[in-house]
């Protein structure tokens, strides 16, 4: 199997993730304040949202380089 494949099927997965959840979330630390042995943090969680035709493309896209491309023999 040769890394354009490879990247199909991870194209793949991506998509279908996708459309699975819909999105991910991560935390990141914004403000932070010392004040002598004091020290005050903020964490802020956030949200991202993938739309659906991402998640589609990306699908179709893996589909039809896994299935038509590198096809050709060396």
């Amino acid at each position: 199997m040769n890394s354009f494949k490879i990247f199909a099927i991870v194209l793949i997965v991506l998509g279908v993730l996708a459309l699975v959840y819909g999105g991910f979330s991560y935390t990141s630390e914004t403000h932070e304040a010392s004040i002598g042995a004091l020290s005050l943090s903020i964490d802020e969680k956030r949200t991202v949202n993938v739309p659906i035709w991402a998640g589609v493309a990306a699908l179709v896209a893996g589909g039809l380089m896994f299935f038509l491309g590198g096809s050709r023999r060396q």
